[in-house]
């Protein structure tokens, strides 16, 4: 049977809609609290939930919320968004990358997870299946004790390097996945390191069609592109609005060229929107409309003046990619 996990219960596929594949709604990381990095504290559940509601205004129906249990969840505001606005949410089970590890773990995590003080301390000293538990654990009962199951499962890793215990990670969420059949998403810092992570999984004998690799076009190489994508695996682009890095141009461009080596039905297209000054209703930013209401009739425009037909790549980006990809396939 396939199906797509919400927080809400288990959907057929073809029920997700217009999805946002990497976004970050209610979350408050202990590594940036405790370096009072205010901007990236998602810390008001009312700003956060006035965006999701722009989003299902203009015809959304589910975000993938990405955040692992390192990254500061807030899991009851996250559902309660949810409930109130009517998006699916789709949760993430797993780990982010180690530098975030520093930071303190809550106390309310300490039942689940052990009397640990940071994140670091509690995966060096957490064997990988014990971890793989609480990995399934998340998955098939709850986020944290919550009832709200997580919808796929997540690792990640640095700049240019893959750590040891980033590695013991790759290899808990690969083995939960076999245990769930829970897709699997991956964190690249600038958007390296994904081929390496591929080796691993394949290590670990994950069929690649279940993962997604984030942050694709923070490395806006063709070549490199082209050979993850022949891996099979989802590619991420999910930096939209993020001009700081690259330019839409840019961007479009990568995807553009994907889709003409044939590799269309492997594209994500997100905007990570991790920060107040990303929200519209924290910080005036592009806010979570942004992608829906100006960045798709822009790559509608640049598609078709190209010879590509824009409105199916868009469906195929934001519908039918997404149902794919976000499926348990037991």
């Amino acid at each position: 049977m396939s199906f797509i996990r919400t927080f809400y219960g288990d959907i057929a596929p073809e029920q997700l809609g217009f999805t946002y594949s990497h976004e970050h709604i209610v979350c408050v990381p202990a590594y940036w609290q405790e370096r009072d990095a205010d901007d990236l504290l998602l810390d008001d559940k009312e700003k956060s939930q006035l965006d999701v509601q722009d989003f299902a205004d203009l015809g959304g129906k589910t975000i993938v919320d990405a955040t692992a249990v390192d990254y500061g969840r807030r899991v009851l505001d996250v559902a309660q968004i949810s409930k109130e606005t009517g998006i699916q949410i789709v949760g993430t089970a797993g780990f982010n990358k180690s530098f975030l590890w520093d930071g303190k773990i809550k106390p309310e995590l300490k039942p689940i997870i052990g009397d640990f003080e940071t994140y670091y301390e509690w995966i060096e000293n957490t064997s990988i299946n014990k971890l793989t538990e609480f990995v399934v654990n998340e998955v098939e009962n709850g986020l944290e004790g919550t009832p709200y199951k997580a919808g796929q499962v997540k690792f990640g890793t640095g700049y240019n390097m893959i750590t040891p215990l980033e590695e013991k990670t790759i290899r808990a969420v690969a083995r939960a996945h076999h245990e769930t059949k829970a897709p699997i998403h991956s964190h690249t810092e600038a958007g390296t390191m994904a081929l390496e992570q591929i080796e691993i999984l394949k290590q670990e004998n994950i069929p690649l069609e279940y993962l997604s690799i984030g942050h694709m076009d923070r490395n806006l190489d063709p070549y490199y592109h082209k050979q993850v994508a022949k891996t099979g695996a989802f590619m991420s682009f999910d930096g939209i609005a993020k001009i700081k890095y690259a330019p839409e141009s840019a961007r479009i461009a990568a995807i553009l060229y994907l889709v003409s080596e044939g590799f269309e039905d492997q594209i994500l297209v997100s905007g990570d929107t991790a920060r107040k000054t990303y929200y519209k209703h924290y910080g005036h930013g592009p806010g979570l409309e942004y992608i829906a209401k100006k960045w798709v009739p822009r790559f509608i425009d640049e598609a078709n003046e190209k010879g590509f037909d824009g409105e199916k790549l868009v469906k195929k980006f934001f519908v039918d990619n997404p149902a794919r990809c976000f499926t348990f396939k037991k």
